[in-house]
């Protein structure tokens, strides 16, 4: 039997029992649980946050192997979201893990309930998608924190963190603002954002497997690297758990 003190002892060490104590209550809700969103949900269950909500609508692939954590030669074929929640609850059985293998979209949005959670996380690839969860989570309590694109980057000393509207070099970033502003219609709030303004181009563009070429989730496929990714998704938990600690 697993002993959850052991497990978040060096955690309870460092953090206090006041700041452990909040982070159980919590309730997360990450959106895509790909190269950044895996991380961010691993990285908050081994810190202490026991009640996280996963959605992606995508299938483990053999493409996916070189950056997202629970994708194995084991899990390949698997909806991501259960294949990460198994692997969550390995590491905390107790933890309260939901998986959803959904899309996020404007039509469907209200099925989510984000008013329910204390901290949404946009880890979508998708700009559509990404825009109506921007929209969605600004108008909530919630602190929302979200991923700028992650791929075609090699260094990580350029990652940052800064406020939506002063994210510079990213061409995710500038698309985002470009929407809103071609629709008039702009977040309520502030929020954070991780980024690089490091701007790579693809140097392999034929290697790429004719399934990924394919996928639905992206209207063009770039090349991405784990250590961007990860520190991405890391940069995003460590801003979470501060967020926690300083309430």
């Amino acid at each position: 039997m697993i002993n959850l003190k052991e497990i978040y002892a060096r955690s309870y060490r460092l953090l206090g029992p006041e700041a452990m104590k909040k982070m159980s209550t919590k309730k997360v809700i990450i959106f895509g649980v790909g190269g950044v969103g895996s991380w961010v949900a691993e990285g908050l269950l081994r810190t202490g946050v026991y009640n996280i909500t996963i959605v992606d609508a995508d299938k483990v692939a053999i493409s996916n192997f070189n950056r997202q954590l629970m994708a194995t030669s084991k899990t390949v074929g698997q909806p991501k979201v259960l294949a990460m929640k198994e692997r969550l609850l390995d590491i905390n059985p107790d933890a309260n893990i939901v998986a959803l293998q959904e899309i996020y979209t404007a039509e469907n949005s209200e099925k989510f309930h984000l008013e329910d959670y204390d901290i949404i996380v946009d880890a979508i690839d998708s700009l559509k998608d990404k825009a109506a969860l921007i929209l969605n989570a600004c108008k909530t309590k919630a602190y929302f924190i979200s991923s700028m694109g992650a791929a075609l980057k090699i260094d990580p000393q350029k990652i940052k963190v800064d406020e939506f509207w002063k994210v510079k070099g990213c061409p995710l970033a500038r698309a985002l603002r470009g929407k809103f502003k071609h629709f008039q219609t702009y977040p309520d709030r502030k929020f954070l954002c991780v980024y690089s303004d490091e701007q790579l181009e693809n140097k392999g563009i034929d290697e790429v497997p004719p399934t990924e070429k394919l996928s639905f989730t992206k209207a063009q496929i770039n090349g991405s690297l784990v250590h961007i990714t990860a520190i991405y998704g890391f940069m995003i938990t460590g801003n979470i758990i501060k967020e926690i600690c300083l309430e």
